[in-house]
């Protein structure tokens, strides 16, 4: 059984046919939004994070929204593999009561970032000269900047209703803000032309920004007057960058995406939009790690866990099912160690073509 796909933009594919495949061709990596969907990933998190880029000299900038934040807040800590694990061991045995409210799963959500960090996860994180680590939020506008459920949720109507003629008006109700680790030169295009403001990382701001920027509307607090950044309210970074339509800079490298999907839609509200793609441009330079079809259809209940699994499933019954998956995710890892070990990832690599 094949487990794992490659997909590669036209950029990407013939560098890779030229100089084959290596660490050394990236200069940044993608974490995106999905909850639980994660676990099917920790495998690979598993072995890049420690190892596919073990010994690099040079920066390599990691860009995540919500889920991919927190993962991206393991790999940069010294022993990125422990973080990880933490993430994952937690996050897969979170119980809530029969009818939580936000204030509950944000406190449940502040918790496990404790856990993930630890003592010094913050300080290892910003002072990591290697591993660029840069989260996504969004500031809030107008009525979605209210905690009152009515409100918010009038306010999440209108900018739903307003994506669905033309993405860039997201910006009337969000605004991109990116907490970035310091001396960073990352630079982030948007073919929509929203804007981004970057704002530095700092021990305070940093448990601050990864918690926004998993803070789902509704069912999730928001943070409110982050530390170093425009007084306001933060929540998810999904909401505008949920599986990315981005292009960065100034290096030239090639972006590695480990992604539970292989046809990426750019913005939370876009998940029902069909036609609602991402620019060509944004995957040129993209290699994309997906499960592959078989392998998905070998997990328990034969899919990818979802945060529905919170509502549908007795707590002993989904958390056996989300650790399975984690184990088996291991797969993953192991046939990506393979592929660039054998260097066959160039004999199996597809085209992107969903854009």
């Amino acid at each position: 059984m094949q487990v794992l796909d490659v997909y590669a933009g036209k950029n990407a594919l013939a560098r890779i046919k030229q100089e084959g495949f290596s660490a050394d061709l990236f200069d940044y990596m993608l974490g995106a939004s999905g909850g639980p969907k994660w676990f099917v990933l920790a495998g690979l998190d598993r072995y890049i994070f420690p190892e596919f880029f073990a010994g690099r000299c040079r920066p390599l900038n990691i860009i995540g929204s919500s889920a991919g934040a927190f993962r991206f807040a393991c790999f940069a800590q010294d022993d990125p593999l422990s973080a990880i694990n933490r993430l994952a061991e937690r996050y897969s045995q979170t119980v809530y009561s029969d009818k939580p409210t936000a204030k509950e799963i944000t406190e449940k959500g502040r918790a496990l970032l404790d856990y993930v960090l630890g003592e010094h996860g913050s300080e290892e994180i910003i002072n990591n000269p290697i591993i660029k680590a840069h989260f996504i939020v969004a500031k809030c506008k107008g009525l979605t900047q209210f905690e009152a459920k009515p409100i918010q949720m009038t306010g999440l109507i209108a900018s739903a209703s307003a994506n669905v003629l033309k993405r860039k008006w997201l910006e009337m109700f969000y605004q991109r803000y990116l907490f970035s680790s310091p001396n960073s030169d990352l630079a982030l295009h948007d073919p929509n032309k929203m804007p981004s403001y970057s704002i530095p990382l700092t021990t305070t701001n940093l448990p601050q920004a990864l918690m926004a920027s998993g803070s789902i509307p509704i069912v999730i607090e928001g943070v409110k007057d982050i530390e170093g950044a425009p007084k306001g309210m933060y929540r998810d970074g999904g909401i505008i960058d949920y599986h990315f339509d981005l292009t960065f800079g100034p290096q030239k490298g090639l972006v590695l995406y480990p992604h539970f999907y292989s046809k990426p839609v750019p913005g939370w509200f876009d998940k029902s939009l069909k036609k609602r793609l991402p620019h060509a441009t944004s995957y040129d330079d993209v290699v994309m790690l997906v499960p592959s079809d078989e392998f998905i259809a070998s997990l328990p209940y034969g899919k990818i866990p979802d945060r529905k699994d919170f509502e549908t499933m007795p707590a002993e019954q989904r958390i056996e099912y989300w650790q399975r998956v984690i184990s088996q995710s291991d797969k993953l890892g192991q046939a990506f160690k393979d592929m660039y070990e054998n260097q066959k990832i160039i004999e199996t690599i597809q085209p992107i073509e969903f854009v």
